[in-house]
């Protein structure tokens, strides 16, 4: 070696060890200080790595460390806010895996017919509203289903009324009233009248007009018909102002968020929006005004459309993110409850096989531009026959793009009736069961009616069969076509327990454990975002509910009992009970 070799040698060697006597006398900085803990209670993670704790630390809008109190306690400084959680239970943020966000708002803001008992009282419920209405002001209602009725209405269509009652009490006002499903909606005679429904008018694609004896429209309008009348109704609010609209999305926005965050939902899966919605989530967003995080799907675009825009509207989990799209949503049937489910046979009530709503080449069509732009695909299928041809579908795409679709995480909204011969496929393509427990248990008393028994036995909300195969199934509400509450799912999916005492094949029921993955670590894996959310996990979002009774070990009737006490999302406690 050089002599200058040999100096530059000695200087770096003099330099190193002067650096690690710096870094010797320097203080040591200890734990970093949170800006929230939440200790003395059980905090339950789904982190298997962690799976219990008494206490978790929070700084910024991240979880910064879970374990026991006295660990946790090395975190607080000066400036830590402390929530004592007095035993109660901690768990991560409940994700809803499928529902319609903008929707939840907007039913807030109409007549809310799900608690009717009668056909007669959603008539009076009209009558009082027409009397408040100014003439020609559409009055709008939600959440009747016929099932749900104590006595059949007289006269009546298929178990739904005729449209007389309902017009004798609003004639100066267009009455349209949509079905808890979504699937279907009862009109009055001024409606019919300005949309243009008489007897002569045909069925579109993928709907039905309904009509009594004498060939008359009795007002009920099944799935793609509905569009007719909310043509009619559209029409009428051409005169609204830019600010008048914006301002009634925001407040749908508001009342979306407010029923949400009270029932311990931080995490949302939008089914899904168009371009215009998506823009004005991503405006919220930027404004700080979104208030749970969004997971949207692209809505009611054409494939073209989607081909050429898709790239601008990405958005993937950066930051404390609270909007992501990445995925779209298509649906090949209508749902059982409006007799517009897809199956292999015919309803036992109804000589139908029910309807095809979007025709399979345009959904194939939505496979190649979601594969060619990253995309995720999210299917609605109910009927045995509408699940098959999408998995058929989804597996003629992957083979055609030579993809392996367990790495695409395509899903299936809501796969509630399945032919067993279709079970093992999911897991075997890596197709999501995406579900909602409630629907089990909501449905579950008139299901016989719709499939028979047999059927109903074997493939009737098969989630136990669907994980017992490997695939994953993650859980929400379809809300508004059910109240948003996680509880209510998670007391359904471990319990299969009907309002009317009796249970729907209780065999099939989840453990508590799989009810709480379902709402959490699989609701985040089904969006890609199992990295950020979906287990109290050191790094991930803080997402936290907090609830007031250990659903995880009291007994099942006590777990409608629960209150949500507090509801924190990125580190802000955003609902706190009574508040």
């Amino acid at each position: 070696m050089s002599k200058h070799g040999t100096l530059r040698g000695v200087a770096l060697t003099a330099l190193a060890a002067l650096l690690l006597s710096l870094a010797a006398c320097q203080p040591d900085r200890g734990p970093e200080m949170a800006d929230l803990v939440l200790t003395n209670g059980k905090i339950v993670t789904v982190d298997p790595e962690v799976p219990e704790a008494e206490a978790l630390a929070v700084t910024g809008y991240t979880i910064l460390a879970v374990g026991s109190a006295e660990e946790i306690s090395a975190h607080v400084g000066p400036g830590t806010r402390i929530m004592d959680l007095e035993g109660k239970l901690a768990v991560p943020g409940f994700i809803d895996s499928h529902g319609h966000y903008l929707s939840l708002g907007q039913s807030k803001m109409m007549l809310d017919l799900t608690r009717a008992r009668t056909w007669d009282e959603i008539v009076v419920m009209v009558a009082e509203a027409a009397a408040r209405a100014e003439p020609g002001t559409w009055i709008r209602g939600r959440g009747w289903h016929q099932e749900k009725w104590d006595e059949a209405p007289l006269p009546s269509v298929e178990g739904v009324p005729t449209h007389t009652g309902l017009s004798a009490v609003s004639p100066d006002n267009p009455v349209y009233l949509t079905h808890a499903s979504g699937h279907a909606s009862f009109v009055n005679a001024l409606a019919l009248e300005l949309a243009g429904i008489d007897a002569s008018t045909p069925d579109p694609p993928g709907g039905t007009i309904v009509k009594d004896e004498a060939g008359e429209p009795s007002g009920l309008l099944r799935e793609t018909a509905q569009r007719i009348v909310g043509a009619a109704m559209a029409h009428a609010e051409e005169g609204r102002s830019a600010e008048q609209i914006d301002a009634e999305n925001r407040e749908a926005v508001r009342l979306a968020g407010e029923d949400a965050l009270s029932k311990g939902v931080t995490s949302f899966h939008d089914a899904g929006s168009n371009f215009a919605t998506i823009d004005f989530f991503k405006k919220l967003a930027e404004e700080g005004n979104l208030p749970v995080r969004l997971y949207v799907m692209v809505r009611r675009e054409s494939n073209q459309e989607m081909d050429r825009r898709l790239p601008d509207y990405r958005m993937l989990p950066e930051g404390n993110a609270f909007l992501t799209v990445r995925s779209i949503k298509r649906q090949v049937d209508g749902a059982l409850g409006a007799h517009g489910a897809w199956l292999l046979e015919p309803y036992e009530d109804l000589e139908s096989t029910g309807l095809v709503l979007e025709p399979l080449d345009d959904i194939m069509g939505t496979a190649r531009v979601a594969i060619k732009h990253g995309f995720q695909v999210n299917t609605h299928a109910i009927g045995d026959r509408g699940n098959r041809e999408i998995l058929d579908l989804y597996e003629r795409a992957f083979q055609e793009a030579g993809v392996d679709g367990r790495e695409l995480r395509w899903r299936m909204e809501h796969a509630q009736h399945l032919h067993p011969d279709d079970v093992g496929r999911f897991a075997e393509l890596g197709i999501i069961a995406s579900m909602q427990g409630i629907h089990c248990t909501s449905d579950g008393p008139w299901v016989f009616q719709r499939l028979g028994v047999e059927r109903a036995a074997s493939g009737a909300y098969l989630w136990r069969d669907l994980m017992d195969s490997g695939a994953v199934v993650n859980n929400g509400t379809d809300t508004p076509v059910e109240d948003v509450d996680p509880l209510a799912s998670f007391y359904a999916s471990v319990t299969r327990r009907m309002p009317n005492g009796e249970y729907f094949f209780p065999e099939k029921a989840m453990t508590r454990e799989e009810a709480l993955a379902s709402y959490t670590i699989n609701g985040a894996y089904s969006a890609f975002e199992e990295h950020v959310k979906g287990s109290l996990t050191p790094g991930k979002y803080a997402d936290i509910v907090v609830l007031s009774v250990d659903i995880m070990t009291v007994p099942a009737e006590e777990i409608l009992t629960t209150e949500v006490v507090y509801t924190i999302v990125g580190g802000k406690v955003r609902y706190s009970r009574g508040k």
